[in-house]
């Protein structure tokens, strides 16, 4: 069985990694974002390592909730 891939912001943005952290510390809607998304990438990758068994809809729902969240942390981190 192959590795599941990391999500993490850090992981999917690491040329952000100084912008992430000044965001998280300096602007509450980020942080709040940052913070869904690290929630639901977390729930994400227990269900499919099978820690957690759930409905393939279930896990097609979250996984669009995280891309979703992904989205506007980036549309933040490349905003001028």
């Amino acid at each position: 069985m192959s590795a599941i891939p990391k999500h993490d912001l850090v992981h999917e943005f690491p040329q952000f990694r100084d912008k992430i952290h000044q965001l998280k510390m300096s602007n509450a809607h980020f942080a709040k974002l940052f913070t869904a998304y690290h929630e639901v990438d977390h729930e994400v990758h227990r269900i499919e390592t099978g820690a957690v068994n759930t409905s393939d809809d279930h896990l097609e729902n979250r996984k669009k909730e995280r891309l979703h969240l992904k989205d506007q942390l980036f549309q933040m981190l490349t905003a001028k």
